[in-house]
């Protein structure tokens, strides 16, 4: 395009000399071309993002950056042959992707080791003193950012790939979701090495996440748990169109250095010298990051920001030690799970003093009343808390909970609040003991308390909370993982008299579900109506052992119901199967034997999967016991515990028992391998204990591929 044409196009006067022409803040360049016109607003953008959200310095408004934007992205798409993969406009997301494909990570991305008090932290230190006895050791300390760890590469200055940490040896590509982060450079200034790869943990401040949760409140929409879990799924979204909207923020951690060597004729530098380094590359870092000469540094460092974190606009559950000279890293080494160089070391639950407002009773999908704290709502770990299990009623007897009291609530991690301790000293006289009620709260059927059991149980099968709840868990994410089917609509759905069972979700329509009104009046809609009847089709080649699962017998897990699938093969043999058969299969008493025999035998039951199996859901396992005897893990016994990242657990357990391997909940001598995720407990520690070999997702993966 000529000059005159292309100011004439883009926004110029072919009367004006383009060499005097001020493009909001600099001088704009003649503007022969739209090649020199994109590059132009290309680096003028790049500059104006690094003013607005890294040096909180901007030069023009919202609106002047828009219409640059606007400018940029009306050349792009006149020609297409201009758009560079570090062009701004990518920042807005792209059309929908079928899936992600797989990278590999070199180096691997390990999981860190955990330490819970000062204790642990120093027995760190002594183990690595063993190890280099003949050097001193000087360590960095940072927050542990918790949010979605990602793998950055830069080739020749430009963002190029960003996978997901997956297992740590194999993660999804998600490159064009990475690009929507503004903090996240598309290109980087000069002198950026060659090729640079960064580690870093993408996340959502706590202030976006109650932005976000605003929007959905008002739209009539089920609120996101937390910010850490509405990141794990924001960044595997495959519109990233809907990611750019999200609001994601980044915090890089690590340069890696390849062992032995730098970059080029560099040498490597220390770790401290790397952040700061990446910092001045224009990378996002968080700033609080410090260098410790000793241990003595370090607990100072983790109790300073133990009380601090309240005052930090994102969730962080601990601090990061590292050593901080590459050449003694090299030495430490790794183990199959984590580096030894470095540990994470876990802050205390997060507590806070409230009041309660009212206890009310909650019924479950079997019938359980369960006591919940209707607090005056406080902040805690990053969500606004306003409610908090009482577990049960001799639970709330014996902490003598009453309604008007100031209490301590705790809420670690993903764990549902909880009442910790109550201030009797400060009960006014009329306080009274709370008395547990007699009658369900919602269809009005007398309680009972079966033998042995601390819980008070509802038995009417009909009852809209036990509908409603079973419904909920049918449709959960480890059962048939029906898209769409929250709290809200499930509650419209039994609420409205369109769903009495399960099975009654596969006769809804695309026109019943989208006539639904929401709380601000608003229709559900088609688009969203079609998702959802599009995930109940789907639903329907769902494996046996989650239908067993998704069926909600009381007792059987997602486990469970994977030993019954394996052993069984079919609903059908299952159902026949009598107490002493169940109980022959290993793990399963005479307790879950007796739960699954009440459950078939039920009329009620029965009728239910005639009309499911009518629905065309899979009532066989594709695999049987028999068929995975020979498998690669025959006889091996496993435990799960943890978030693993690069699948889910009940995925986890289909890979070992079609394998031939058997996963049983709790860890015992017989114990063969604990699978550790993030955020494994008690159940990490006992295998420890007991000495049974643990795998990060990094040798499971090993494993599953027969790679040990």
């Amino acid at each position: 395009m000529a000059g005159d044409d292309f100011n004439a196009a883009y926004g110029g006067s072919g009367s004006e000399d383009p060499r005097t022409q001020r493009s909001y803040g600099r001088m704009s360049p003649m503007a022969e071309s739209p090649q020199d016109r994109a590059a132009w607003l290309r680096e003028e953008l790049q500059r104006h993002e690094r003013l607005y959200y890294q040096d909180a310095k901007p030069e023009i408004t919202d609106r002047e950056f828009d219409r640059l934007m606007a400018e940029l992205a009306a050349i792009e798409d006149e020609h297409p042959e201009l758009r560079t993969a570090d062009s701004p406009t990518q920042r807005v997301g792209g059309e929908p992707t079928e899936g992600f494909e797989q990278v590999e990570h070199q180096p691997p991305m390990l999981s860190l080791e955990n330490t819970y008090d000062h204790d642990e932290l120093q027995e760190w230190v002594e183990r690595l003193k063993r190890l280099v006895p003949d050097t001193g050791i000087a360590f960095v300390c940072e927050l542990k950012v918790d949010g979605v760890s990602l793998s950055l590469l830069y080739e020749d200055a430009v963002l190029t790939q960003a996978a997901t940490r997956g297992n740590g040896r194999v993660g999804d590509l998600v490159t064009a979701n990475a690009r929507t982060i503004r903090t996240l450079p598309l290109r980087l200034p000069a002198p950026a090495p060659a090729r640079l790869l960064v580690r870093a943990e993408t996340y959502m401040r706590r202030s976006a996440f109650a932005a976000l949760n605003q929007q959905r409140a008002a739209a009539g929409q089920e609120l996101y748990a937390n910010p850490r879990n509405t990141t794990a799924g924001t960044v595997r979204q495959l519109d990233s169109r809907d990611v750019a909207r999200r609001r994601l923020d980044l915090a890089c951690y690590e340069w890696v250095q390849p062992a032995g060597g730098g970059d080029g004729n560099e040498e490597r530098r220390s770790h401290g010298d790397c952040l700061a380094a990446l910092a001045d590359l224009g990378l996002p870092v968080d700033g609080s990051w410090r260098r410790c000469a000793s241990l003595e540094e370090v607990v100072a460092f983790c109790d300073e920001w133990q009380e601090k974190r309240g005052e930090l606009d994102f969730e962080t559950d601990g601090v990061v030690v590292k050593v901080d000279d590459p050449e003694l890293r090299d030495r430490l080494g790794a183990t199959a799970k984590a580096p030894r160089w470095a540990v994470a070391f876990k802050f205390e639950a997060e507590q806070a003093e409230t009041v309660v407002r009212a206890i009310n009773a909650q019924v479950g999908r079997t019938g359980a009343v369960t006591p919940v704290a209707e607090l005056e709502p406080v902040p805690v770990a990053g969500t606004t808390v306003k409610r908090a299990t009482l577990h049960n009623y001799e639970d709330l007897a014996r902490k003598d909970v009453r309604v008007g009291d100031a209490v301590v609530i705790e809420k670690g991690g993903d764990i549902i609040p909880k009442v910790v301790s109550v201030f009797e000293e400060r009960r006014g006289a009329e306080s009274q003991p709370f008395a547990p009620p007699t009658e369900c709260p919602v269809c009005g059927e007398t309680l009972y308390q079966p033998e042995e059991e601390a819980l008070l149980r509802c038995v009417n099968a009909a009852c809209p909370a036990v509908v409603r709840e079973a419904i909920r868990h049918f449709a959960s994410r480890n059962a048939m993982d029906i898209e769409g089917m929250g709290d809200w609509l499930v509650g419209e759905l039994v609420g409205g008299g369109l769903v009495g069972d399960p099975a009654n979700l596969y006769g809804l329509t695309v026109e019943q579900l989208a006539d639904l009104r929401k709380t601000n009046d608003a229709r559900l809609g088609e688009k969203a109506a079609a998702r959802t009847i599009a995930s109940l089709q789907e639903s329907k080649e769902r494996s046996l052992s989650r239908l067993i699962y998704a069926l909600g017998i009381r007792f059987v897990g997602d486990s469970t119901a994977a030993l019954l699938a394996r052993r069984f093969g079919s609903i059908e043999a299952l159902a026949a199967a009598s107490a002493e058969e169940l109980e022959e299969v290993e793990d399963i008493g005479s307790r879950i034997a007796e739960s699954v025999r009440a459950f078939f035998d039920s009329e009620r039951n029965q009728d239910l999967l005639r009309r499911l199996e009518d629905a065309g859901l899979q009532f066989e396992e594709e695999q049987t016991e028999a068929e995975a005897a020979d498998g690669p893990l025959e006889g091996k016994t496993f435990v799960l515990t943890g978030t693993l990242s690069g699948m889910t657990r009940n995925e986890a357990a289909a890979r070992i028992t079609a394998l031939g391997g058997k996963v049983t909940g709790s860890v015992s001598a017989r114990t063969d391998f604990l699978v550790a995720g993030e955020k494994a407990g008690s159940k990490l520690r006992k295998a420890e204990q007991l000495g049974v070999e643990v795998l990060d997702e990094a040798g499971f993966a090993d494993l599953l591929s027969g790679g040990r």
